[in-house]
């Protein structure tokens, strides 16, 4: 398992640069990480970030769009404008979770 150096902290993560242990993550870093991707973490940020890992220590795997949507109760057309692009992919990379299922 590849092992990277973000602010000083050796972080385990996967060949796509997703954390592998999710009880490496913490708040700091969750900033650090939006910044490398060109995101200033906000309330509405940290409400979908504070979901998707709740619900991954609930379910094991890492919350799917329509799942956050659906269950996380954030309408699909705001985790486009908080997480441009690839919201699901973002949000889990900040929130260092694993990739969700589906995503390419």
């Amino acid at each position: 398992m590849p092992i990277t150096t973000i602010d000083g902290h050796h972080i385990q993560v996967d060949a796509e640069g997703f954390m592998t242990d999710p009880m490496e993550w913490t708040d700091d870093l969750a900033r650090t990480l939006a910044a490398q991707i060109g995101i200033e973490l906000t309330d509405e940020h940290w409400k979908a970030i504070r979901f998707v890992r709740h619900d991954f220590a609930d379910q094991g795997e890492t919350a799917t769009l329509r799942r956050m949507s659906t269950v996380g109760g954030i309408p699909t057309k705001t985790l486009f404008a908080l997480f441009p692009q690839k919201p699901a992919k973002k949000l889990a990379y900040v929130a260092g979770l694993p990739k969700p299922r589906g995503c390419v």
